[in-house]
C-alpha cells in the first residue's frame, strides 16, 4: 500500500473528499496495517488501511468496525466517524495523547483504570458477530501455517498436549462468551490529553475483537506486560472487586494460551506476510515463554483451581 491507496481511501470519505489542503501523515507502530493521520478543515482523523491477506489471520473488518464503534461510544476507544467499504478501512477521531510506557502501565493507578475499562466493555458491549476462541484460533492458524509449510517446533506434540489440558480444565466451568478486545499489547494503549492534562485512557486496534473469554483479555494484558504476583492481585481485584484463587488460575492459564496464540500468529505471518519482519524469531520467543508457563510447578494446581465449579 502506498500514497495512491490513502488517496483512494480519502476520496471515499464524504466529509474529506471535497476538503482543501488535506495533510496526510504516516503513523508508525502498525505491523499488519498502515495508519495515516489526516488533517482537514481544522480537524484530525486516523484512517486505518487494512493489511493485505489479513483475512488469513481470521480478521473480519466488519466485526472490528462494530467493536471499535461501540468502544468509542463507551469512551474506551477513539470514536469511529466513518467506515470505508468494501475495503474495510476505519476512520476514527485522532487522539492527541502519549504512549503509556511499559514501566508505567503496571503501576497501581494504571492497572486499576485499565481493569475498569476492560470491565466496561465486557459488560456493556452488545454481542459481536465474530468469535475469538483462542483454542479454535490456534487450530485455524496451525492449519494455515501447515498448508504453507511453515516451520514448527520439534516439541509440537507437547505444546498441543498442554493446550488440550488447558481447554479441558476451563470447560469444566465454562464462562459465557463476552465481547472482548483480545490484543492488549502496550502499543494499543494511549493516554489522551484532556484540556492540557493527561487524563483519559484510550484503547486502539480492535481487529481481533470478538465474542470470547474475559480471562483471555485479562491474561493477554498480563502476558504482554509481564505482571508480577502483586500486580496480578491488584489487577484482578480492580476488575472483580475481590481476589479469588479461581480467577487467578484462569488468568494464568489464559496467559499461557495467549503466549501460544502469539507464537502461532508469528508462525503464520512468517509464511503469508510480505513485510520485512522476523516473524519466525517472534514466534520462537513466544513458544519459549509458553513452555516456561506450562512447565511451571504450579501448572497442575492452576488446572485444578480453574476447573472448580463456581458457587
Amino acid at each position: 500500500m502506498n500514497t495512491l491507496a490513502i488517496d483512494k481511501a480519502i476520496a471515499k470519505v464524504p466529509f474529506l473528499a471535497d476538503s482543501k489542503n488535506i495533510k496526510k501523515i504516516p503513523l508508525s507502530g502498525g505491523i499488519t496495517n498502515l495508519n495515516f493521520k489526516i488533517e482537514a478543515d481544522g480537524r484530525a482523523y486516523v484512517i486505518r488501511l487494512a493489511g493485505e491477506g489479513t483475512d488469513q489471520l481470521g480478521i473480519k473488518r466488519d466485526v472490528e468496525y462494530a467493536a471499535n464503534k461501540v468502544a468509542g461510544e463507551l469512551g474506551i476507544a477513539p470514536e469511529v466517524v466513518y467506515f470505508i467499504e468494501p475495503e474495510g478501512y476505519i476512520v476514527t477521531r485522532f487522539v492527541t495523547g502519549k504512549r503509556i510506557m511499559p514501566e508505567d502501565i503496571v503501576k497501581p493507578d494504571y492497572l486499576t483504570r485499565i481493569a475498569q475499562k476492560l470491565r466496561l466493555f465486557h459488560r456493556n458491549a452488545p454481542k459481536l458477530k465474530g468469535e475469538f476462541n483462542v483454542f479454535r484460533r490456534v487450530e485455524m492458524l496451525t492449519k494455515t501455517a501447515k498448508a504453507k509449510n511453515a516451520q514448527f517446533p520439534e516439541d509440537w506434540a507437547f505444546i498441543q498436549k498442554k493446550m488440550r489440558e488447558a481447554e479441558k480444565a476451563l470447560l469444566k466451568d465454562p464462562y459465557k462468551p463476552t465481547p472482548c478486545h483480545n490484543d492488549l499489547l502496550n502499543l494499543n494503549w494511549l493516554d489522551e490529553e484532556v484540556a492540557g492534562d493527561i487524563g483519559e485512557i484510550r484503547l486502539l486496534d480492535w481487529e481481533y475483537a470478538g465474542m470470547g473469554d474475559i480471562f483471555f483479555d485479562l491474561g493477554n494484558f498480563a502476558h504482554h506486560h509481564r505482571l508480577n504476583e502483586d500486580q496480578i492481585r491488584l489487577f484482578l481485584t480492580a476488575y472483580f472487586g475481590s481476589f479469588q484463587p479461581k480467577h487467578y488460575a484462569r488468568l494464568r492459564i489464559m496467559w499461557a494460551m495467549s503466549e501460544l496464540h502469539e507464537a502461532m500468529w508469528g508462525t503464520t505471518q512468517s509464511v503469508i506476510s510480505t513485510l520485512e519482519e522476523d516473524f519466525q524469531g517472534y514466534a520462537n520467543l513466544w513458544f519459549g515463554r509458553y513452555r516456561m508457563h506450562t512447565t511451571d510447578y504450579r501448572w497442575e494446581q492452576w488446572l485444578k483451581d480453574a476447573s472448580k465449579k463456581s458457587k
